[in-house]
């Protein structure tokens, strides 16, 4: 882990499931993220993804390339461009800062996930690998 470092970038298909199993797994039952007509009646094209699944979906990917010992500390994400289906998001990351500690290394990973039509989201993720953990 070193400031500057590059994550291998994660390409997410953006699926009609995955949009209507992360709003249901995370009890966010608004009609916008399950039901197709009524989103559109609201003025959006289709259904789109909440910003809880797109929270774990960028926990994942920071966890996925630190290990399985990688403990979050604080996600800090703004979304942008709606994730509707049939699109990807392609999540990136730079390690912005790393500080050793007693009990391993604490980065800030600078995060950006894009679709067709935009930035999805764009955010900070603290992580901690501890001593002897994966990285």
């Amino acid at each position: 882990m070193a400031k500057g470092e590059e994550l291998p970038s994660l390409e997410v298909p953006i699926t009609r499931t995955l949009i209507v199993a992360g709003a249901i797994a995370s009890r966010d039952y608004q009609d916008v993220h399950h039901d197709a007509e009524l989103a559109r009646a609201k003025g959006s094209p289709d259904v789109f993804m909440n910003i809880l699944t797109t929270n774990g979906l960028v926990g994942r990917y920071v966890t996925d390339h630190f290990g399985p010992t990688a403990v979050l500390r604080k996600v800090a994400i703004r979304l942008g461009a709606p994730n509707y289906p049939g699109d990807t998001m392609v999540l990136t990351g730079v390690v912005e800062d790393v500080e050793a500690g007693p009990g391993g290394d604490t980065a800030v990973v600078k995060v950006v996930g894009a679709n067709g039509i935009g930035k999805h989201v764009t955010g900070t993720v603290t992580v901690t690998v501890p001593a002897g953990g994966t990285a």
